[in-house]
């Protein structure tokens, strides 16, 4: 049998997520003229067919499917990321000018969402080739054996970044190939020139990018005080960045942490999704649960997520396959890391980076990749029940 428990951990927190949908889209679906009902209808539906997903990918058998499923996944993916900037405008949605969603009859559909399954499930397949053995290799041998992986990210990096102008999904990327590869066998010397060439490709990113340099501007106008606090005088006055607003969002997502206290101002009655954050469904939703549900349903929805983290995890230790423990590794980290950035961002200590929260957010492309995820975790702990029985 497939691990149930996780199953219903994700049913679960996709449940909170259709309920927020409803209750912090009121403005926008009154400014719009929409139905009450608009985004719960439509998060609903996505969250229906997810499901439906995760209970028939679950019951696949992986040892002739597995990697059937995430080839396919991952060609895909890039063909369809590649493939959108040549259809024609009316088949495209935009943000911030950028190429990012191929309209279909009923939902739009973000690419890059499902190329992070594939990208890990990749990962885990050739890491599980490349890295897993007891063989000590030089620093040397490992950058060798790493330069196709540098191809692919640089590959991500185009894609995504320059042509979808989006840098929080590489960021997220590339913590999740550092830490793989860690769990892979390799070295933290290695690590260390990743995170090196990493952080060099995203200073490169910022500073070739306007819009990027103000937004670490703003964010760096709401930050310093708590930081230069802590400088000497001369220093931190050469530091401090004078006449720009603070961040927009982490204002008004602040003020809404903030108002909500230890119990909430209970479901339905926040203030931050009256127009002053009418998107607070989507990226900024943390921020709308702590307003309305309080601190206590924050850390209960942390606690959830974490739960679904820790039997991935278990499910991952269980398992005698290398790319099949890989690959339940990096949707862990997927997960884990997304939430993380998220929560960071709303919280002001980085800039935002529009992740969505894991099936909390509103938007079926990310809820429907993350389902097709857990769906392959658990055929993987049912591969490994059916071997034991």
């Amino acid at each position: 049998m497939v691990d149930s428990k996780l199953f219903y951990a994700v049913i679960l927190l996709i449940c909170i997520g259709i309920v927020m949908s409803y209750s912090l889209s009121a403005y926008i679906v009154s400014f719009y003229n929409y139905s009450p009902f608009h985004f719960f209808i439509r998060q609903f539906i996505a969250a229906s067919l997810g499901i439906l997903l995760i209970w028939l990918i679950s019951r696949i058998d992986v040892d002739m499917y597995f990697k059937r499923i995430g080839l396919l996944i991952f060609i895909v993916s890039i063909i369809l990321m590649v493939g959108m900037h040549f259809l024609p405008q009316s088949f495209i949605s935009s943000a911030g000018g950028a190429k990012r969603w191929i309209r279909l009859p009923l939902i739009s559909l973000a690419p890059s969402e499902l190329f992070k399954i594939g990208f890990v499930y990749f990962l885990a397949w050739s890491f599980s080739r490349k890295f897993v053995s007891n063989v000590h290799l030089s620093i040397k041998d490992e950058i060798k054996i790493f330069i196709p992986y540098l191809v692919l990210f640089i590959v991500a990096v185009v894609l995504i970044a320059v042509l979808q102008n989006d840098l929080g999904q590489v960021v997220l990327l590339a913590l999740t190939l550092g830490v793989m590869l860690l769990f892979a066998g390799g070295s933290l010397r290695l690590l260390g020139v990743i995170f090196l060439c990493t952080i060099g490709t995203a200073f490169l990113a910022i500073i070739t990018s306007p819009h990027r340099i103000l937004r670490i501007k703003s964010w760096w106008a709401s930050a310093q005080d708590s930081v230069l606090a802590l400088l000497p005088q001369g220093w931190a006055e050469n530091l401090r960045v004078s006449g720009l607003p603070e961040p927009y969002q982490i204002y008004h997502a602040a003020n809404a942490i903030s108002s909500g206290g230890f119990f909430g101002s209970g479901l339905g009655e926040g203030f931050i999704k009256l127009g002053f954050l009418s998107d607070v469904h989507t990226d900024i939703i943390l921020a709308g649960i702590t307003e309305e549900l309080g601190f206590i349903g924050l850390f209960g929805i942390i606690g959830l997520f974490g739960y679904v983290l820790l039997r991935i995890f278990r499910i991952a230790n269980r398992t005698t396959d290398k790319t099949h423990y890989l690959f339940c590794v990096g949707v862990a980290l997927l997960l884990g890391f997304s939430l993380i950035i998220n929560a960071f961002g709303i919280s002001g200590i980085t800039p935002v980076k529009g992740i969505a929260v894991p099936f909390l957010s509103y938007g079926g492309s990310s809820l429907i990749a993350n389902c097709i995820a857990i769906g392959l975790v658990l055929a993987i702990s049912k591969n490994m029940t059916d071997k034991k029985e």
